[in-house]
């Protein structure tokens, strides 16, 4: 069951692109962001802290390495085995190795504020009330 706020982990994002998926998510849920910039820092920052959704860049800003990387350790790992993990990719053949990989369908940037995005996200994250006014 989600908490609220859920608890979403971002990882290996560009700041403008961590800054813009960012106002994105709390936009439309109802989360607390972490972040990391390293596959290893996500791994111990998982095991201290109990996560309702990963994000995992692509190619990992920092060091270029491959995003794919952390869904094997984490999938190896029975303790975070249980632990969504959603690439951000624009390309195919990423997202279905992703998925291939364990991962659940995730989203590109260029697709951030569209209603497919948010339907996904939604899975794993609590909306945001919305406000009468």
């Amino acid at each position: 069951m989600t908490r609220s706020p859920a608890r979403l982990l971002d990882v290996g994002n560009c700041d403008p692109d961590h800054g813009m998926i960012r106002r994105m998510l709390e936009r439309h849920f109802d989360v607390r962001i972490d972040r990391v910039m390293f596959v290893d820092e996500a791994v111990d920052a998982m095991n201290r802290n109990p996560y309702d959704l990963v994000l995992v860049n692509r190619l990992i800003f920092a060091d270029s390495s491959p995003g794919i990387d952390l869904h094997r350790r984490i999938k190896a790992d029975p303790a975070l085995a249980g632990v969504a993990i959603m690439m951000i990719t624009n390309f195919p053949e990423a997202q279905a190795d992703s998925v291939a990989a364990g991962g659940v369908p995730g989203f590109g940037k260029s697709t951030l504020d569209q209603s497919d995005t948010i339907t996904k996200l939604a899975t794993y994250l609590p909306r945001r009330a919305t406000v009468a006014t």
